[in-house]
């Protein structure tokens, strides 16, 4: 495995006039689903008013970025067409954009069509559960705009990822995976990079509990990395509980970013992971980044 070097800072993503900082870690990244039938929130947010709506309540509760998809991931979930999903998501971040111009505003998907033209319409971040896979023409859109760009580590498509997904070492499976991916990335002129190592894309409980427990060792890649655990089965498994009872597993995996120095948290419920990390913060102990 081979572990690039880079002159980029991992304390700050920028993109135009717009920094986020990351030195206090982790930062929330809140989850804004446009669409019928994603797993946790499907049909919640599909006006216009309602998603600017919810949004400005992640942003006043203390989420620094705005995660915008429009279609969903989940196994077994109808794919849609770049035109749908774009119309789906544009008029929500062109709006959010003109209201917020201080905010980060991610567009979740893989499609370099909708990116390019969610870019265009406001957005400065490409969330990519595919790392640029499924869509290999999403990486000349990102090095064109030169925005941060998540990539995520995903065994398969949506549809089969999680048939029986098998791993020998699914840490170090997923560190070769980000290294070949960066190798590309760089040659392409992608110099922000994220890394997602994907919790529930593709894995097993056992492999997502591993993950978990090893994170920190992402860190070897000197980029910014992110956890998206947020109400997931995994907590099901764990629990016994469902989607509604999830919110004691997401906020324990919150404060295990904390404590091992993880960037980005992707969460649902901001109001009580942003209170979570106050408290952690001025408990004091493990200091963040450490």
């Amino acid at each position: 495995m081979e572990v690039l070097s880079t002159p980029e800072t991992t304390e700050q993503l920028f993109f135009g006039n717009k920094i986020l900082h990351l030195r206090e870690k982790p930062v929330i990244m809140g989850i804004l689903n446009l669409t019928p039938d994603s797993f946790s929130d499907g049909g919640r947010y599909q006006t216009v008013d309602a998603a600017l709506q919810q949004a400005a309540q992640m942003i006043c509760d203390g989420a620094k970025i705005i995660d915008i998809g429009g279609e969903s991931s989940r196994p077994g979930a109808r794919r849609i067409s770049a035109r749908e999903e774009m119309d789906r998501v544009l008029p929500v971040i062109s709006e959010l954009s003109s209201r917020f111009p201080e905010v980060f505003i991610s567009i979740d998907t893989y499609k370099s069509e909708v990116a390019g033209a969610a870019l265009a319409a406001g957005a400065g971040m490409v969330n990519d559960i595919s790392a640029g896979i499924l869509d290999p023409a999403m990486l000349d859109v990102v090095a064109k705009a030169g925005c941060p760009y998540i990539a995520m580590h995903m065994s398969g498509t949506p549809d089969t990822m999680q048939a029986n997904p098998v791993y020998e070492n699914v840490l170090a499976e997923i560190m070769d995976f980000f290294s070949q991916r960066l190798q590309l990335f760089a040659r392409k002129g992608i110099n922000q990079v994220v890394l997602d190592p994907g919790i529930g894309f593709g894995k097993q409980l056992n492999h997502n509990m591993e993950i978990l427990q090893k994170a920190r060792r992402l860190k070897i890649f000197n980029r910014p990395i992110l956890l998206g655990t947020s109400r997931k089965s995994l907590f099901g498994q764990l629990l016994g509980r469902d989607i509604s009872g999830r919110l004691a597993g997401t906020l324990a995996t919150t404060s295990l970013a904390f404590r091992n120095g993880i960037d980005i948290v992707r969460v649902h419920d901001i109001k009580e992971n942003a209170d979570l990390l106050k408290t952690l913060r001025n408990l004091g102990g493990t200091k963040t980044g450490d």
